[in-house]
């Protein structure tokens, strides 16, 4: 079956970084479209940053400039490299796979805590 494997979370002072990952597994990773979400306590889950499986990518407003999506094919992994973080940054960071007539998939989050 599908599994999406989030890891690299964890509590960094504001300004740090992070570099999130999340291995796939179960589909075939080249083909998929790929993204990450957060949510915050409290909040609605919101979208943070696509890369498409021709490696096009796109940012919410909030991350631009801070945060870069990537991905490794070759390693079914799909990377969000998080600089110069903020509080407000704080959340449940997900990853989450789509292709044209399948069902996405999730994965179970990560906790990012951004904090002095």
């Amino acid at each position: 079956q599908v599994q999406l494997v989030e890891s690299g979370g964890g509590l960094v002072q504001p300004g740090g970084a992070l570099r999130l990952s999340c291995a796939a597994s179960g589909l075939i990773f080249s083909f998929y479209t790929m993204s990450w979400y957060r949510q915050a306590p409290g909040k609605q889950r919101e979208l943070v940053a696509t890369i498409t499986s021709g490696g096009s990518t796109n940012y919410a407003e909030v991350v631009k400039g801070r945060f870069t999506i990537s991905r490794d094919n070759a390693k079914n992994t799909v990377y969000l490299q998080m600089n110069s973080l903020k509080p407000e940054d704080t959340a449940v960071y997900y990853c989450h796979a789509r292709f044209a007539g399948s069902d996405p998939y999730w994965g179970q989050g990560t906790q990012v805590t951004v904090s002095s």
